[in-house]
């Protein structure tokens, strides 16, 4: 009977292990930290920031793949898609995560509300219910606004383009980093006196129709921070091109396809930016609950001169210099 008793033991010390290392298994072990980006789609601005953030991640000495696992997750415009992968992302046990565009970071904001996410193209978090004050975010949100220079942007316009011109500006109605930056240039346009009327678009499909209706009625279009219409700038540029007139778009990329000018938010340095609050907070150094959100407060000046040259606009010398010397030309 003692014999039995004993093996008993064994058999239930043996099973007890088995166990513990099943329940260890099912839990992933990870050796190196695993960093999360969900990013809403494919185009050159959005890509510029994640490329920008991976080379500022391996400056600061995380590698991917070496001694850090990087997660890339591309919804390619779909909300299906962002809230799939926000939910594998998290379940992955991630470290952190970041979200570019409004959508993706929300999705996240969704998906977890103890994981730190780093946000990225999103223009006012506040308004997009991922933080509580973009001050002081009390939440397991932070990260950088992709708020554009408005105030420069439509004083550009005004300098370029001859006076009284009407100008329209185009944005999608339910982004609300467009329509953030909508409500400011309305503000300010009052202050400057420009003539601006509004046009919104629910979608990209809506963006040949109401551009065509837009540019019968106006001089010249001016283009906020908008995913959708930079995913659709071709058919915006196409039909501008037709009655030649020109577009201020808010970033470089769409000024490089397409657009004549602007004072812009370079789209790599937005990823930088990203990349050094990660790694601040993977170290210790900030706490994402108590890290303000961050602005890039000036814009570099942006100039398409090919684009200028084919609509016969005469570019002053002062904005042509400071283009060359401190931003960038496309020619």
């Amino acid at each position: 009977m003692k014999r039995l008793y004993t093996l008993v033991a064994i058999l239930l010390i043996i099973l007890s292990v088995a166990f513990v290392n099943q329940k260890t298994e099912s839990k992933p072990k990870h050796n190196m930290p695993v960093v999360g980006v969900l990013t809403l789609l494919h185009h050159p601005a959005l890509d510029q920031i994640y490329d920008g953030f991976v080379k500022e991640m391996a400056k600061q000495g995380y590698h991917k793949g070496k001694n850090y696992k990087l997660e890339y997750q591309n919804a390619q415009g779909d909300q299906s898609n962002l809230e799939i992968m926000s939910k594998k992302l998290v379940n992955m046990s991630s470290d952190i995560l970041v979200g570019i565009t409004t959508p993706a970071s929300q999705s996240l904001a969704h998906a977890t509300s103890s994981i730190p996410i780093v946000l990225g193209a999103v223009t006012n978090p506040k308004k997009a219910g991922l933080v509580a004050n973009n001050d002081h975010p009390n939440t397991n949100i932070s990260g950088v606004s992709d708020q554009a220079p408005v105030e420069e942007q439509l004083k550009l316009v005004k300098k370029l383009m001859p006076k009284n011109a009407k100008v329209g500006i185009i944005y999608t109605s339910n982004d609300s980093s467009a329509v953030t930056e909508h409500d400011l240039f309305v503000k300010i346009a009052k202050k400057y006196h420009v003539n601006l009327k509004s046009y919104s678009i629910a979608n990209s499909n809506d963006l040949n129709q109401v551009s065509q209706k837009m540019l019968n009625e106006v001089d010249a279009v001016i283009v906020p921070t908008d995913n959708t219409i930079a995913g659709a700038m071709q058919t915006l540029v196409k039909n501008a091109d037709a009655v030649r007139k020109p577009i201020f778009p808010a970033v470089d990329t769409m000024v490089k396809q397409g657009g004549l000018a602007t004072y812009g938010i370079n789209q790599n340095y937005l990823g930088v930016l990203i990349a050094r609050l990660v790694v601040d907070i993977l170290k210790g150094k900030k706490k994402i609950a108590t890290t303000p959100i961050q602005y890039v407060r000036h814009g570099i000046p942006i100039l398409n001169l090919k684009k200028a040259n084919q609509l016969g606009i005469k570019i002053p010398v002062d904005f042509l210099k400071e283009s060359i010397k401190e931003g960038e030309v496309f020619e």
